[in-house]
């Protein structure tokens, strides 16, 4: 059985650095719960969440998920490193786990969606019906 999800616009492609990486509170929850992360013509979506420890937030200050030379994901608090591509943990405490991944997409008009459940927040289509290229 597949489980429904919405489009829920998040950035502007070209908003986001290459490599580089940004939280977001889609739902309103008064923190971070997903992050973004952008690699050459590809954006990557996690839930962020380490799943070494009951959940814990990733980043060690505002939009800073990735390590020195942004090739990996960290959990700053844990010391685990991720596969930006695969969410699979390389290195650190959790080694083998994968963060939650969410699929992405850039519109025609360069805005990027995630795939999320449909009570998370207003959708792509709500601006006008854009099309979405995946």
């Amino acid at each position: 059985m597949s489980v429904a999800t919405l489009a829920v616009r998040l950035a502007r492609f070209d908003d986001l650095d290459d490599p580089g990486s940004r939280g977001f509170d889609p739902a309103g929850q008064g923190r971070d719960t997903l992050l973004l992360v952008r690699r050459g013509h590809e954006v990557f979506a996690y839930l962020d969440a380490c799943p070494h420890y009951g959940g814990t937030p990733m980043a060690w200050r505002k939009d800073a998920y990735l390590n020195g030379d942004g090739t990996r994901i960290v959990c700053h608090a844990h010391g685990a490193q991720f596969d930006i591509a695969t969410g699979e943990c390389l290195v650190g405490p959790c080694l083998g786990q994968r963060l939650t991944r969410f699929d992405t997409a850039v519109t025609e008009d360069g805005d990027v969606c995630v795939f999320m459940p449909p009570d998370s927040a207003p959708t792509c289509n709500e601006a006008g019906g854009e099309k979405v290229r995946q």
